[in-house]
């Protein structure tokens, strides 16, 4: 996610921005062949009919991609919207160079951080930079899956943003979808990555993946610098340089619970619901939201803290990571780096804490002096190791020590539900 703000409770919250850009969890796609959006590939329209259940493919078409080390895929399969309304959704696969192994290629699930809300920021569009460290993924003989998301490459247009549980079934619906696929040749066995808006994306597909993807077995998650403790974000972004942020968040939940939901006018200003009505999120990807939107104070854009309002509070405890209150099961890993800048090291340390004391088995690595996104080079070794471990089924917590960089902070969960330092 670029950089999603911790905040996603502020996100959210802002509300600020929420728009009552329409509402439209109305705008559910039910295509009677719906043309591929203006300046993008024919590969994007919508076929007449699409199959009638999430986890289906409805057409792929292979891309030349240089630099990629594997075979890529443009995809579109079936997934579902917060109203359980079949919709199709786009993303990409990449298929290792090396031969399926027996029962096929283990799968790498990544979840993209945030590039934007509008149909044009699809990663698909632009498959060599969609996934961060793609190329060490494939070496391991991995598959990898990547999703658009809802909204970003296919209609209404605009990506739901900072929804969690939506965001984790379009990611584990495209696992399903290249399932007993002879040119994806994909396994069962799969593993979850995401980083910011993305790390949320792979906390709720921890929480429900497997009772979600039931057909599929989900060995592990892996979380970069996931967004938690909402309650506590409002004064955070408040002077925060990403406050831009707050405006998808409020018209990704607008967009995807409604106005009686999600209330625009309890949390924004006129301003904001107007900027929202102009379709400024429609406009461009992150650079454009950034430097159009952040030219507006907190002040001219939210009325009131959208935790003190009981329908926005409520929809902000059900995304945030820090209120998931069940066990999946499924081995966990945060990475963040201790300079983090958008989402406080912290909240991670409270998240990782919380879920210790419900009996999850999590381990988090903090890397000394990197930043929000920084910190995906120097930890995909490491992570590599971990997913490694994860997929020849050994032990938790994972002894392996990362060595990404020196001093890197290594905790885990104990039998007792603490979350302490390992002794040296």
């Amino acid at each position: 996610m670029k950089k999603l703000v911790l905040k996603l409770s502020v996100l959210i919250g802002i509300v600020l921005i929420l728009s009552s850009c329409s509402s439209t969890s109305s705008s559910t796609v039910k295509p009677t062949s719906t043309p591929a959006p203006s300046g993008m590939p024919s590969f994007y329209a919508i076929p007449s009919k699409i199959p009638s259940a999430a986890g289906q493919l409805i057409k792929s078409v292979k891309v030349t991609v240089a630099g990629i080390d594997g075979t890529t895929y443009r995809v579109m399969y079936t997934s579902v919207n917060e109203q359980n309304q079949v919709v199709p959704v786009t993303g990409l696969v990449f298929i290792p160079t090396t031969p399926a192994p027996k029962g096929g290629y283990r799968v790498v699930a990544w979840s993209h951080g945030t590039n934007g809300m509008s149909m044009q920021c699809a990663p698909s569009l632009q498959p060599s930079q969609a996934v961060p460290s793609i190329n060490q993924l494939l070496s391991q003989g991995w598959e990898v899956t990547a999703s658009d998301y809802q909204g970003e490459g296919t209609p209404p247009g605009i990506l739901a943003y900072l929804v969690g549980s939506l965001a984790a079934k379009n990611s584990l619906d495209l696992v399903e979808a290249v399932q007993g696929n002879t040119v994806f040749k994909a396994s069962k066995t799969y593993i979850v990555w995401g980083h910011s808006e993305g790390g949320q994306t792979a906390m709720f597909a921890w929480a429900i993946g497997p009772s979600y993807a039931k057909n599929l077995h989900l060995v592990g998650v892996v979380a970069g610098a996931p967004p938690s403790q909402f309650a506590f974000m409002y004064d955070v972004l408040k002077t925060s340089p990403y406050a831009f942020y707050l405006y998808m968040g409020a018209v990704g939940f607008n967009l995807a619970y409604g106005n009686k939901a999600a209330p625009l006018n309890e949390v924004a200003t006129p301003l904001a619901i107007k900027l929202v009505k102009q379709g400024i999120v429609t406009k461009g990807c992150y650079t454009y939201l950034q430097n159009t939107l952040d030219k507006y104070s907190m002040v001219q854009l939210v009325s009131k803290d959208p935790y003190t309002v009981p329908a926005w509070k409520k929809l902000m405890v059900a995304n945030d990571p820090g209120q998931i209150n069940k066990n999946s099961g499924v081995p966990l890993l945060l990475i963040q780096g201790t300079a983090d800048g958008q989402i406080p090291p912290l909240s991670t340390q409270l998240l990782a804490t919380h879920l210790c004391s419900i009996g999850a088995e999590v381990q988090r690595w903090m890397y000394p002096g990197q930043h929000h996104a920084q910190v995906i080079g120097p930890s995909t070794p490491d992570m590599v190791h971990w997913m490694g471990d994860r997929f020849s089924g050994q032990s938790v917590p994972d002894p392996y020590i990362p060595t990404g960089l020196p001093n890197v902070l290594d905790q885990n969960c104990h039998t007792s539900g603490g979350f302490t330092t390992p002794a040296p």
